[in-house]
């Protein structure tokens, strides 16, 4: 049988040889195979390019069995293909082309599989927690105080000597974290040559079925007592605004990517309480009808926010500047590439966290890291990144000092663990217990009180990303038709901008700051969000974008500004732009507009500030309407002649009429106007 093969390859003649050369991987997806174990043998490769993926033909092969073709290792570098920087370690794309394939029953796989020590020599982190804090502080400090970005995942590596360690091995170290780890998203192990990896990793990258992209944003932790879940604490935990928010960033973030590929864009649902032994988890859906092609997208989802950060092109700068080393395959993508019984590529794929990388002279690598944002504590985060390494180090063996037990307790390390109970735990040869699953807690999701806080969760959000039919409440006919261009400032959001205003009867078009687009060819012009100072005049991209308000006004073609826009927008004006005490990080709060109030999302950390609800210029037809904080005089919207902008994300999930919003603002600008001299 096929367990029987890839045992065999797991018992070369010679123990310090190299192991046998058919690739195999052992793949355990709860999600959909149940209690099943995927038993996948065939031919190792690399590629350089996902172009480059031995794929078969696209388009429909023909009904048949469901099988799998391909499964590929997408390091972290690859995100060089989207054009964003990275320290380049020229990791390449690893693949085992699917020659044979079959499943096993979990226990069977237990059973049958090999148990024995694994040794590990000079392992540690290749940063001390010294070390891996002052980078933190220097994040902190360095880049989201200073507007480029709200939250950055920075990782350190913990790094080891595995004197003969070799696919016997892996075989061992795989049945203790298949028994540990029964609520991991994978269970997997490959072996492609002299090359392994093995890891729980929680998350969904993205899945493709039947035409049909689905993402899992997880973010939001509960934290069991010692005493088990409680209905109370977790009430309050889902009562927080602060857990909810960050939640809500990373389903923005992933609603970017969809819209990048799926031309309606994302549709989330949710959220879900996701509940693991030691923890639970916050989680939305986001699905997405999609014609591309598997190649297109995994680029265009590189990389999930939550091991990356937000905006995600400025994030891989950051990564790059503090980071001292390349990532490797953390925080990459394990994609299974195959078919349907209809014919049609199916995909699944997870984000390769908690999981160890061994090389071919037998050295360990793991990478872990940690969500960095304004107010994080550097030690806090280091001890996180010890707590996470310790969840995997445990199938190897590795005993941790008293106090990584209580670490791991409040770590993602437990995520993989399950809810419910697995395999039982089997004895080891010298007497010790292979872990196993902890007793399951209570089960709290569906009660009634719960579900009704995860609802409350949803009421003021944008109902156009969660409701199906998701068109704006109306289509103004002024906006029927109407060409719009959308200016990309590094800043995906750019995308759901793009399908709001396509929603509206817009036809819209977004071309990167970097092109210089003529704005006259249009009928209307956004100047989008982005990461930066708004005061850098020195920065091209700033640079840039004042040009392009000027020639704006001065060629009298209608525009809006968001976010970025709205302050490039305000400095071009004479307004000051001052950086906030706090920034705001994703935060939902309530806006007087001319209409009436409105809550919407604001991820800002400069801002304008006016000294009246009005001001005029010289050159201006009229005054200049301001929304505006009356305590600070920060600015949330402004209306002039031919103008609007705002510092807020109308095309945020955390903006509840963002479509109406911009309709109304649209519709204002599209009113002709007088040239101006500016």
């Amino acid at each position: 049988m096929l367990l029987d093969r890839a045992v065999a390859n797991g018992r070369p003649a010679d123990p310090d040889g190299p192991p046998a050369p058919e690739a195999f991987a052992l793949l355990y997806r709860p999600e959909r195979t149940g209690d099943r174990v995927e038993i996948l043998l065939g031919d190792p490769g690399t590629a350089d390019l996902l172009s480059e993926l031995p794929l078969g033909e696209p388009g429909p092969a023909g009904p048949g069995e469901p099988r799998h073709e391909l499964l590929a290792l997408i390091p972290y570098r690859q995100i060089t293909e989207r054009g964003f920087v990275c320290r380049d370690d020229h990791v390449p794309i690893r693949t085992l082309t699917v020659r044979r394939q079959g499943t096993v029953a979990v226990e069977e796989v237990l059973r049958r599989l090999p148990r024995g020590p694994v040794e590990l020599r000079e392992a540690g982190f290749d940063l001390d927690d010294q070390e891996y804090e002052a980078i933190v502080r220097d994040v902190i400090k360095q880049e989201i105080g200073t507007g480029e970005g709200a939250n950055f995942v920075i990782h350190r590596t913990f790094t080891a000597e595995l004197p003969g360690f070799g696919p016997a091995q892996a075989l061992s170290v795989y049945r203790r974290l298949l028994a540990q780890s029964q609520g991991a998203y994978w269970v997997f192990l490959v072996c492609t040559g002299g090359h392994m990896m093995l890891g729980a990793t929680p998350e969904r990258h993205i899945s493709l079925d039947a035409g049909t992209a689905v993402m899992n944003p997880i973010s939001g932790t509960y934290r069991y007592p010692p005493a088990g879940p409680g209905l109370a604490d977790l009430a309050a935990f889902l009562r927080d605004r602060k857990e909810a928010d960050e939640l809500l960033m990373v389903v923005d973030e992933e609603l970017k990517m969809m819209g990048g590929f799926c031309p309606d864009g994302g549709l989330a649902r949710g959220p879900y309480l996701k509940e693991m032994a030691r923890l639970a988890h916050t989680e939305y859906l986001i699905e997405g009808r999609t014609r591309a092609g598997v190649d297109t997208i995994l680029r265009g989802s590189m990389f999930a926010p939550t091991v990356t950060g937000s905006p995600l092109e400025n994030a891989c700068r950051v990564i790059a500047r503090h980071e001292r080393a390349g990532r490797g395959y953390y925080s990459g993508v394990a994609a299974l590439i195959g078919r349907d019984a209809s014919g049609e590529v199916a995909l699944d794929s997870a984000i390769v966290i908690r999981t160890a990388e061994v090389d071919a002279e037998r050295r360990l690598r793991l990478g872990v890291g940690a969500t960095l944002v304004r107010l994080s504590d550097p030690a806090a985060e280091a001890a996180e990144t010890r707590a996470k390494a310790a969840g995997l180090l445990a199938a190897f063996g590795v005993e941790e000092e008293a106090d990584a037990q209580h670490a791991a307790e409040t770590s993602e390390a437990a995520e993989a663990d399950p809810a419910g109970a697995g395999p039982a735990a089997g004895p080891e040869p010298d007497g010790r217990a292979v872990p196993g699953p902890r007793t399951a807690p209570v089960r709290l999701g569906e009660h009634p009180e719960v579900r009704a806080l995860l609802g409350e969760r949803n009421r003021s959000l944008a109902r156009f990303w969660l409701e199906p039919g998701r068109g704006a409440a109306h289509r103004p006919p002024e906006l029927a038709e109407r060409r719009g261009l959308v200016i990309e400032a590094e800043d995906m959001f750019t995308a759901m901008l793009a399908r709001q205003l396509e929603a509206l009867g817009c036809r819209v078009e977004v071309r990167s700051w970097r092109e210089h687009p003529d704005p006259t060819e249009y009928d209307f012009a956004v100047v989008g969000p982005g990461p930066g100072d708004p005061r850098d005049l020195a920065d091209p991209k700033i640079a840039a974008l004042r040009r392009a308000v000027r020639g704006l006004l001065a060629k009298d073609v209608p525009f809006l500004g968001v976010c970025l826009g709205h302050q490039v927008v305000s400095g071009v004006l004479g307004l000051e732009l001052v950086r906030r005490d706090r920034p705001n990080q994703g935060v939902q709060l309530p806006v007087r507009l001319p209409w009436g109030e409105e809550r919407v999302g604001f991820y800002n950390t400069f801002a304008a500030v006016a000294p009246a609800d009005a001001f005029t210029l010289p050159g201006l037809s009229r005054p200049v309407e301001v929304s505006r904080d009356p305590r600070t005089g920060q600015v949330h919207a402004m209306r002039g002649p031919g103008f609007a902008t705002v510092q807020f994300h109308p095309e945020s999930v955390l903006t509840e009429h963002g479509p109406g919003i911009l309709s109304e603002l649209l519709c204002g600008v599209l009113a002709p106007v007088a040239p101006v001299a500016v």
